[in-house]
């Protein structure tokens, strides 16, 4: 068998799709097929595209009349629901709009009183989801799927291509930004993937093997402020509009499906050190935690 990849770029980051085969033209297929289903998802929930679901349901916030919904659409939004629930708040894909008070490129923290008037557009309590409607009762709220969709997007490609292969075994990888996920099959040889170094974006930290399933991470290392010889990152607390200070450096978590390791690894961003490797354990998942000291924890396996 041959190992063939092929990149691309979508969502926001660098993508890669690896399928090991004897015939290059089937490889090819198959990327191009897992390729298409991830711009398909960019397109249909991209906040920044005008005519996307997720621009649709923003526009319409503050009106009487609600959004009525497609079964994906649906389905994504009752995940989002029972992600909110289960994370005590932490998870809410109404957040988005705190981005508003953040200058990472600049460098400058925010107001408090920026962050006060942001918050409150901030609750996925106050929406009015039903399962097959939506209605964002403020004028100014917005849901944004970018927390999770990514991480779906490496599942549904993943399962595009099982689905091509009609049971056929075939081993292949979608590295859509760091969130991967994989074929399964019986003793399949694992793939080694790479953990980053929160300090270095050229250095692998340590590996996990993955022979079925997914691995999400998430970290302090994407988009940042340091100030004060403390470091600001971009994953906001949906509570107070501000990242967890005493947190992790980054979270990778392996579970059967991307988008489910995607929401365990935000949360535990989102947690203070000590109570993120608690929760992560009694969870019972797999997981690889480094500390800002880079220090590695976590029950993986290389």
């Amino acid at each position: 068998m041959q190992l063939f990849t092929f990149h691309f770029k979508a969502m926001g980051g660098p993508c890669k799709v690896c399928v090991y085969e004897n015939d290059e033209s089937i490889a090819e297929t198959l990327f191009q097929k897992a390729q298409a289903e991830v711009l398909r998802l960019e397109t249909k929930y991209s906040r920044y595209l005008s005519d996307s679901i997720i621009s649709q349901i923003n526009q319409s916030a503050g009106q009487n009349d609600s959004i009525l919904l497609d079964e994906e659409t649906a389905q994504l939004l009752a995940f989002a629901n029972t992600a909110f629930q289960q994370s005590d708040g932490l998870f809410d894909i109404t957040s988005g709009v705190l981005r508003k008070a953040w200058d990472f490129k600049g460098g400058n923290l925010p107001t408090q009183n920026h962050l006060d008037e942001l918050l409150l557009l901030v609750g996925w309590q106050k929406v009015a989801f039903s399962g097959s409607h939506i209605r964002l009762p403020v004028k100014g709220m917005e849901i944004d799927f970018g927390g999770f969709v990514k991480e779906y997007a490496a599942d549904c490609a993943i399962s595009v291509i099982e689905k091509h292969m009609l049971g056929k075994p075939v081993k292949a990888l979608v590295d859509l930004a760091g969130d991967i996920a994989v074929t399964s099959f019986a003793n399949q040889e694992p793939w080694s993937v790479g953990i980053r170094d929160p300090k270095s974006s050229e250095e692998a930290l340590a590996a996990i093997g993955l022979e079925s399933g997914a691995i999400a991470s998430s970290g302090n290392y994407e988009r940042y402020i340091d100030k004060d010889n403390q470091r600001y990152c971009h994953i906001l607390n949906p509570l107070t509009g501000w990242p967890v200070l005493d947190g992790l450096a980054s979270v990778s978590v392996k579970a059967e499906q991307c988008m489910i390791a995607g929401v365990i690894s935000t949360v535990a961003m989102l947690k203070p050190r000590k109570e993120a490797e608690k929760w992560l354990k009694s969870l019972g998942c797999i997981y690889l935690a480094i500390d800002k000291y880079n220090e590695i924890s976590g029950t993986y396996k290389k």
